[in-house]
């Protein structure tokens, strides 16, 4: 396990260097000048000439993705233009945030998805069934930020139960944390229960009941594990989802994570910022997928990758 954990880690250099090649690119093919936007308005042809050379901004762009990779290597990420900090230090106070918002989103959709999922399955063409597939169903169909606005609508204008933005405390988690969880708990949902009602029609299930074992043992003991494989893939593609797609979510709410920052520094061409968010993104993704091909072997023991 321990070699196959280290390949891995090994692959994943190349992936995040056509990665960083990529959001390289694609930032200097967006219209906008950083340096005119750092000038100012009322600033000179000179003065924008002089700050776009101290960015950088005038070498050939071979040139600037060498020196930035080299030091991204060195754990360098660059300086933003924005607020002149180390972008290493922009992520630091932001980081925390995300990961907070994020761990509270897929714990709410596993104990939603995966309780819905299995009691469907269980309860097969029942009125519970049908009722929270069409929920599930208008989960997946719902844009994050428009259900944020209804939720803050209603709980923090009409009722006044949670506040709308910051972090101040725990209440300020509740309603980002619903938002952004409510899609991936429809989604885990329906593949637990898709994943259960092919489990459940298998002979040994049907031999664990002719056995004469109580329904709730046969589910809980036999069932619900050899579910989990679909499980594990999609909830850990949901997590590596939300960490991305925070983005919407933090800025509904005004929540200081990574998303939020990445909107800002979008905004204002700040370069370092978005280059360094975006690579740091693709990083957790890659981390995410790592961990669920190792959860495999733990679920299933006929997996192994010896």
């Amino acid at each position: 396990m321990v070699r196959y954990i280290l390949r891995r880690l090994l692959y994943m250099t190349p992936i995040l260097f056509g990665v960083s090649l990529v959001i390289f690119l694609l930032l200097h093919l967006v219209p906008g000048d950083p340096a005119r936007l750092v000038a100012g308005v009322d600033a000179t042809k000179e003065d924008v000439e002089i700050i776009r050379s101290g960015l950088g901004l005038d070498r050939p762009l071979p040139v600037q993705y060498v020196s930035w990779l080299g030091n991204v290597f060195r754990g360098d990420l660059g300086r933003s233009t924005r607020t002149h900090r180390p972008v290493t230090q922009e992520l630091r106070l932001t980081i925390p945030a995300t990961v907070e918002l994020t761990l509270s989103a897929i714990a709410i959709a596993v104990l939603i998805g995966v309780g819905a999922g299995i009691t469907a399955a269980v309860r097969r063409n029942s009125a519970f069934d049908y009722s929270s597939m069409i929920v599930a169903l208008l989960g997946v169909c719902t844009p994050s930020f428009w259900l944020g606005l209804m939720l803050m609508l209603l709980f923090a204008v009409k009722l006044d139960l949670f506040p709308t933005t910051g972090r101040d405390s725990w209440e300020n988690l509740v309603l980002p944390a619903v938002t952004l969880g409510a899609g991936a708990a429809a989604i885990i949902a329906r593949v637990t229960r898709s994943s259960m009602l092919e489990v459940l029609g298998t002979d040994y299930i049907r031999t664990a009941h002719a056995k004469g074992l109580p329904t709730r043992a046969v589910v809980l003991r036999h069932a619900v594990r050899n579910a989990l494989i679909p499980v594990i893939t999609v909830v850990g593609l949901e997590f590596g989802y939300l960490l991305a797609g925070a983005v919407v979510t933090e800025t509904v709410f005004a929540y200081p994570g990574v998303g939020r920052l990445l909107v800002q520094a979008i905004e204002f061409r700040d370069y370092p910022v978005i280059q360094g968010s975006l690579l740091l993104l693709a990083l957790q993704f890659a981390l995410v997928n790592l961990v669920v091909d190792v959860l495999y072997a733990f679920s299933d023991p006929r997996i192994s990758y010896e």
